[in-house]
């Protein structure tokens, strides 16, 4: 088979909001977790120094508030969010539930040669 199918509602929630899809999915170089935040849920802060993955959140549902490095970012529905790995990082969720999708991978090096295709889809 050369694809891999999970529905993220029937993953194990962790910390009460976060469904971790990379290992139900096989992912080798990306992460992928939904969160489904409840009213005035906040996830730990955290970076991702050690591993040096960046991260995109992407609100798909609501408002909320992502902390980066102590700067208080507002986010609603449609919002994407880059951070770098040694940056820490916080979702603090408003009055109503709200949606992410995050994704992490390895930082693309400066090495010439290792260029990954940025501009699009082909196909």
């Amino acid at each position: 088979m050369s694809y891999r199918k999970v529905n993220y509602e029937e993953v194990e929630q962790v910390s009460s909001a976060m469904h971790f899809l990379s290992d139900p999915l096989e992912t080798e170089q990306v992460g992928v977790t939904v969160a489904r935040c409840d009213p005035g849920w906040n996830s730990k802060p955290h970076d991702h120094t050690d591993n040096d993955h960046e991260e995109v959140y992407v609100l798909i549902e609501g408002q909320a508030t992502v902390v980066v490095d102590d700067d208080p970012v507002e986010m609603e529905t449609g919002d994407a969010l880059w951070i770098p790995p040694e940056s820490t990082r916080q979702i603090r969720n408003g009055d109503e539930e709200s949606a992410f999708v995050l994704v992490s991978a390895p930082s693309i090096g400066d090495d010439e040669g290792d260029e990954w295709l940025l501009s699009g889809f082909a196909g």
